[in-house]
Order: C-alpha cells, then sequence, then structure tokens
C-alpha cells in the first residue's frame, strides 16, 4: 500500500488534500469585527449566581455586547452586580427587563428547573434569547422551549453547550468525520471535582434555593448539571444519538443526608453498537475532566477546555503533517496536539507547534457566535432549540437511570417535537 503524506504547506493551507488525508482543516478564530454601521446590542442577564457572573465579565471582551441589566431575586447578588456592572441597571423582577425596549438580547442562567418560564416569557416579549444549558429539567419543559424556540420566526435562540461555537472542537470534529480514527470502537469520558456542592446560608429557605442541585425534584444531577457539556460532544463527533443508558449512583464521601448521588457512572448504547463510559464524582479531582474516542487507526483525547491529541496505532498511516506536529509525552504513550488555528499562527510566523495565547474560552466564543447572528442573522446557532432538546432528554433520561440504578431506552420520540 502506498503511504499517503501531505507537505507542511498543504496542512497549514488547509487545501482540498487534507480533507483526503483526514487532516483537521484550520478553523478561523479571528475576531469578526464589529461592523461600523451596526448598534451595539444591549443584554439582559437574568440570573447572577457564579455563571450568570462568568457570563456578564466574558460579555465585557466580546465586541457589540453592553451588559445594560442584571436580575437576581436575591438582594446580595444585586449588590454584587452593582461593582460587577455599573451601568447595568438591576432588578429582582426579570419581566422589567423584558419590559424595557433597549433590550434586544437576554441570557438566561438561573437554575435549570426554572428556565422554562423566563425562555417562553422573553421570546414572547420578541428578544433573542440565550439559555444556559441544560435547557430543562424535565422533557415537558425541554420540549415547551423547544417549540417556543422553533415557532419564534426571525428570533434567536441558543443553548449554552457551548463547545459547538469552540474552534478547537469544530476543527477536531471535521477530523474525527473525515475517518481520522477509522472505525469508532470505544469512547469514555470524566468529570472530576473535589466540591460538596452544598451552599451555606443563614435563611432556611434560601438554603433551599441555593441547593436546588442537591434537590432530586429540581436536579438533572452530574450527569445534567455537570457532565452535559462533555457528552454534548460525543454524540457530536461521533454522529449518532444514544439508544439506552445504564446508570449507577451512590453517595461516597459527602454523606451530608442528601439523596443526590455524589458519585456516578453511566453507559450510554448507541445505534453502531458503540459504547460510552462516562463516570463523575464530588469526592476526587484525579484527571479532571476529558473524553476519549478510540478507534482503530487512532485514537483522540479532549481535555483542558478543548485542546486535542491523537494518539496513533503503530499500523497507522503517517500523514505528512506529523513531522511539524508538536508531540507531548502522556506517560507511556505520545500524543500529536491537534491545533485549530495553524494556519493564522503561520501567517503571523508564529510556530505552529506552540498554543496561541490569544485564543479565548469556549464560553466567548458562544457569546460570540450569538452576538455575531444578532449583527449578521438570524441564523440558525450551533446549538439550536434542536441540539438543546437532545442534550437534555439525555441528560434527564440517564440521571433517571443513575437516580434508579437501572436500564431505561431512550426513545427517539424524546428527541423530536410531535
Amino acid at each position: 500500500m502506498t503511504k499517503k503524506t501531505v507537505s507542511r504547506r498543504a496542512f497549514l493551507m488547509g487545501g482540498a488534500a487534507l480533507s483526503g488525508a483526514g487532516l483537521v482543516r484550520a478553523a478561523n478564530i479571528k475576531t469578526r469585527p464589529w461592523p461600523g454601521n451596526r448598534d451595539d446590542v444591549h443584554c439582559g442577564i437574568i440570573g447572577y449566581g457564579p455563571q450568570g457572573r462568568e457570563i456578564t465579565a466574558t460579555l465585557a471582551r466580546v465586541p457589540g455586547a453592553v451588559v445594560s441589566a442584571i436580575c437576581d431575586t436575591y438582594a446580595p447578588m444585586l449588590r454584587r452586580a452593582q461593582r460587577d456592572a455599573p451601568d447595568a441597571t438591576r432588578h429582582a423582577d426579570y419581566r422589567e427587563i423584558l419590559d424595557n425596549p433597549d433590550i434586544q438580547a437576554v441570557i438566561v442562567a438561573t437554575p435549570t428547573h426554572l428556565h422554562r418560564d423566563i425562555v417562553l416569557d422573553s421570546l414572547e416579549a420578541g428578544k433573542n434569547v440565550y439559555c444556559e444549558a441544560p435547557m430543562a429539567s424535565s422533557i415537558d419543559a425541554a420540549k415547551s422551549i423547544a417549540r417556543a424556540a422553533r415557532d419564534a420566526s426571525g428570533q434567536i435562540f441558543q443553548v449554552g453547550q457551548i463547545y459547538r461555537s469552540n474552534p478547537q472542537h469544530r476543527s477536531v470534529f471535521q477530523f474525527m468525520r473525515s475517518g481520522a480514527i477509522g472505525r469508532p470502537a470505544m469512547a469514555r469520558g470524566q468529570w472530576h471535582a473535589k466540591e460538596s456542592w452544598r451552599r451555606a446560608s443563614p435563611n432556611a429557605e434560601r438554603v433551599r434555593e441555593l441547593n436546588w442541585r442537591l434537590d432530586p425534584e429540581l436536579t438533572t444531577g452530574l450527569i445534567g448539571e455537570a457532565a452535559l457539556l462533555q457528552m454534548d460532544v460525543a454524540y457530536w463527533v461521533l454522529d449518532e444519538l444514544p439508544t439506552a443508558v445504564h446508570g449507577f449512583g451512590q453517595i461516597m464521601g459527602w454523606d451530608d443526608g442528601r439523596e443526590v448521588p455524589d458519585t456516578i457512572q453511566a453507559v450510554f448504547e448507541f445505534p453502531s453498537g458503540l459504547h460510552m463510559l462516562f463516570d463523575a464524582t464530588l469526592v476526587s479531582s484525579y484527571e479532571e475532566a476529558y473524553e476519549v474516542y478510540m478507534g482503530s487507526e487512532s485514537t483522540i483525547v479532549f481535555r483542558d477546555r478543548g485542546k486535542a491529541w491523537m494518539f496513533k496505532e503503530v499500523d497507522s498511516l503517517m500523514l505528512g503533517w506529523e513531522v511539524y506536529a508538536r508531540k507531548d509525552r502522556f506517560y507511556k504513550e505520545t500524543g500529536i496536539a491537534l491545533l485549530a488555528n495553524a494556519t493564522q499562527l503561520d501567517a503571523q510566523n508564529v510556530d505552529p507547534t506552540e498554543d496561541d495565547p490569544n485564543v479565548e474560552t469556549p464560553l466567548w466564543y458562544a457569546m460570540q457566535e450569538f452576538m455575531d447572528n444578532h449583527a449578521f442573522g438570524p441564523y440558525p446557532p450551533a446549538a439550536n432549540w434542536e441540539r438543546g432538546l437532545e442534550a437534555a432528554a439525555i441528560a434527564i433520561t440517564a440521571n433517571q437511570a443513575i437516580m434508579e440504578r437501572t436500564h431505561k431506552e431512550i426513545s427517539p420520540s424524546l428527541y423530536t417535537l410531535d
């Protein structure tokens, strides 16, 4: 068999030869200049907990975005909002933001079980909506949101499945879809963090509100509230939705009266016969978070907010660009770094084997897409209502399997609207 190679120039320029060799096409991760004839997008943040605060800080770096209003039902959070965003108005009732005609877009960053009413009201008010993931904590709520988003003609609805907007994930997605790993055989992933999820307050009612993730009636558990973004990448790059899941959950470290497991395992079954094992824990931070996709030609590893490496089988063909690629050692294995922005680095006379210090976070790219869509769209975002419904259905069903320690089929009807 003739060994297929690709020149360094072809690799860096992303030429037509790349698709034949199954290489990563370079992605354009440069910030799109905000058009001079476009007004800024005035945004309202609904929910000013940790995620709402991170979104607010991120929007401050996104061209065209202005945080003009912040809502939270807890007064100390509004006082913090005053310090963080002094020019934004502050509200305890989100409907005041929706009544403001100057607010064009809202970001819903409340606890998951509160999403439905806020999203439905926001769409009805004519706002463009970014809803944090998971989209909802029940199938009924997820379908209500999906239906409203589908029917909101001319409006933007984007779900916070941020890796779909991330250039690094998009590049490796193309790489895997080209057949670079060969025939997929198995996959696994993990999310590990040593934290209790329990939060304290002198107010008993506030304690319940703060600890919604530990309430089995409200939460989607570790698989939904922590691991959903990684699971979303899995069925995206594998190009198939799981048909069943077997779950296990237990309390292994935080024996404080909680009912929601602090340690879980889930095995997802896919139509191709592939299985993915996923585990998550609040008891140990060992190796933190990663996903692994193993195939007959190579294995792809994602970790560290989307960085990726390829580990080749000894009998797989050598690709010409491997000579120039950065190699990182992982115990007894050597991984070839997969970079999304090799073309830009080369044009800037930057060594493409080094990390680009200007690469932003996945959340930044998601916010940029939301703003760009407002300026240049509307067009379907990478994480639209369909992707949000699929992710919610998987997370909700998997959490049920984990809580019941059983096997559950994932009906195709859960993924679609009637």
